[in-house]
């Protein structure tokens, strides 16, 4: 019987989401500059409708794409009368995602405590809001929630507050979720609040940490693109806000801030991926952080979550002139690149975003080092390819594990300068 509620339910799921049967994740390697700006020419062409994963400006880079069945033929062949070489990463998109809920199905229950919670399982946002709830409520001397605004279709924009007491203490901010398709960073961010209350008064080091500064952390940054990955379309990446004069919906949340806004590494048309929108802050997910960060004043440290690629980046991304603070962002984020693979043996490559992987404007941590956040960072999370954005679940907690232990250098750090 429960084998034929859980058919019934994939069922009903299938006609009501995105299909992606045929779909093929191809990875493209340019051999020089021209070869580069022929593979990104592709974007322009819409009515292949390819999905640009993880783009390079740099010739032997590799550039990741979604291809659509009905225009793999095509992209094939302009890929070999140009010579560019290519691989396929994923032979049929869909596969990946069907056994995805099939695994969601399998570990699903109604957690009764945040001890019985399953962290190694992906949640949709309802079950995310309420681990939050039963967290602050278990919890009450040490964390509680803060709605800092409302997203475009009206759900809470939540925090956690992870404070021991005092007033505009040094905080830090860590941000998962801000691209919705990136599950494994909300995934990863759920682990993180678990352990911090586990861990402290218990483990020096995070007691030493909230001892001095207050942690901020936004599981859902974009819960309007985030549910629409459960519900409509697993591969979406923007938020959901309305676009005038557009048929084409939502904003690329990592290219609304005001650092470089509308300029080079970011698109003004409205159905890229990296549509950058309107006008800066444009987006109420946006907005609300920035609203945040200017009143709080005293945010010392900010990491934003991202996957994937294994990365750990610093400004800036719009512009090749070198952050103010390069030499020792980068010697943090070798030391905390360090850390992390410390657990697993993970390799991760660290360096300003323009210089590691493309030019970009409008982004998060460019907008908050602009703001005098020294120690701003951005992390690119498992894996490097091979399963992208579909990163099976039994990696949540190997991929929680040895990140937490980079942000505890990034933390430790902070607070010490």
């Amino acid at each position: 019987m429960r084998e034929l509620l859980v058919f019934s339910a994939l069922l009903v799921a299938a006609f009501s989401r995105e299909n992606f049967v045929g779909h093929q994740v191809l990875r493209i390697s340019p051999a020089d500059e021209a070869q580069v700006a022929t593979v990104l020419a592709l974007e322009q062409l819409e009515h292949l409708q390819l999905d640009f994963w993880q783009t390079s400006a740099e010739p032997r880079r590799p550039t990741d794409i979604r291809v659509p069945f009905a225009s793999l033929q095509a992209v094939k062949i302009f890929l070999e009368s140009n010579n560019i070489q290519y691989s396929i990463m994923i032979e049929d998109l869909q596969s990946l995602l069907d056994e995805e809920q099939k695994e969601m199905q399998r570990s699903r229950s109604v957690a009764r405590s945040t001890s019985t919670f399953n962290y190694a399982a992906y949640h949709t946002l309802d079950e995310i809001h309420a681990f939050e709830d039963m967290l602050v409520l278990e919890n009450p001397g040490l964390v509680s929630k803060i709605q800092i605004g409302t997203s475009f279709e009206g759900r809470p924009l939540n925090i956690l507050k992870f404070s021991t007491g005092g007033t505009n203490r040094p905080a830090f901010w860590i941000d998962t979720g801000i691209h919705s398709r990136e599950w494994v960073t909300q995934a990863s961010g759920i682990w993180f609040a678990k352990k911090i209350v586990e861990d402290y008064g218990r483990d020096p080091a995070v007691t030493a940490i909230l001892d001095k500064m207050d942690i901020f952390l936004e599981i859902v940054t974009n819960p309007d693109g985030f549910a629409f990955t459960h519900t409509k379309n697993r591969m979406w990446r923007k938020t959901r806000s309305i676009v005038d004069g557009s048929r084409c919906i939502g904003v690329d949340p990592n290219r609304n801030w005001d650092a470089a806004f509308g300029e080079a590494g970011a698109s003004g048309n409205p159905c890229s991926e990296t549509y950058h929108g309107p006008r800066a802050e444009s987006e109420p997910e946006v907005k609300a952080i920035v609203d945040f960060v200017k009143a709080h004043r005293n945010i010392k440290g900010f990491v934003s979550i991202h996957s994937y690629s294994q990365l750990l980046l610093f400004p800036y991304g719009f512009t090749n002139t070198r952050a103010a603070d390069f030499e020792e962002l980068n010697t943090l984020a070798k030391a905390a690149v360090d850390a992390l693979s410390s657990r697993y043996g993970t390799q991760y490559k660290y360096g300003s975003i323009i210089t590691t992987i493309y030019q970009a404007s409008g982004g998060t941590i460019d907008w908050t080092y602009n703001q005098g956040i020294k120690y701003s960072y951005t992390f690119e999370l498992r894996d490097t390819g091979r399963y992208g954005f579909t990163l099976p679940a039994n990696q949540i907690i190997p991929t929680a594990e040895e990140t937490w232990l980079a942000l505890l250098t990034l933390m430790e750090y902070t607070r010490d300068h």
